[in-house]
């Protein structure tokens, strides 16, 4: 039998910068996770609007992030506004209709066919583009 005046030490799961270490990257994976999900999201904006494959169009959203200057994460949930409101900043707007309505000066153009109808500047941005669909009673993230 053990004696029972011997207190065990503390375990590995008790030491309190353990425990914030865990706690901070579940946090981070959660967000990791989220913010995935709003670059697929846009990407499939991506792909609808100019008409190119998925590989396509994470190139262009890396490269619209790289030319505004803007975090990736932010240019998606832009794009993902953009489809729902009309509403996007000229600067992204500009760099997003570079890129998908001319080709590149630095490769090749991307595949496809060029936008459909007016242009990303146009007066489509005083509603939702058209084709999009109303979503009402939902959050963004």
């Amino acid at each position: 039998m053990p004696p029972t005046d011997v207190c065990p030490g503390p375990g590995p799961d008790s030491d309190p910068d353990q425990i914030f270490r865990l706690q901070e990257q579940v946090r981070q994976l959660k967000e990791a996770v989220v913010s995935h999900a709003v670059v697929d999201q846009a990407i499939g904006v991506v792909i609808a609007l100019g008409g190119v494959t998925p590989d396509e169009g994470w190139i262009v959203l890396k490269e619209v992030s790289q030319h505004t200057n803007i975090k990736l994460r932010n240019v998606a949930e832009t794009i993902l506004i953009w489809r729902r409101t009309g509403v996007m900043p000229p600067q992204m707007l500009a760099a997003l209709e570079d890129r998908l309505g001319r080709p590149r000066a630095d490769g090749p153009p991307l595949d496809g066919p060029p936008l459909d109808g007016p242009p990303l500047d146009g007066p489509a941005l005083s509603g939702p583009p058209p084709g999009s669909p109303r979503v009402s009673g939902r959050s963004s993230r």
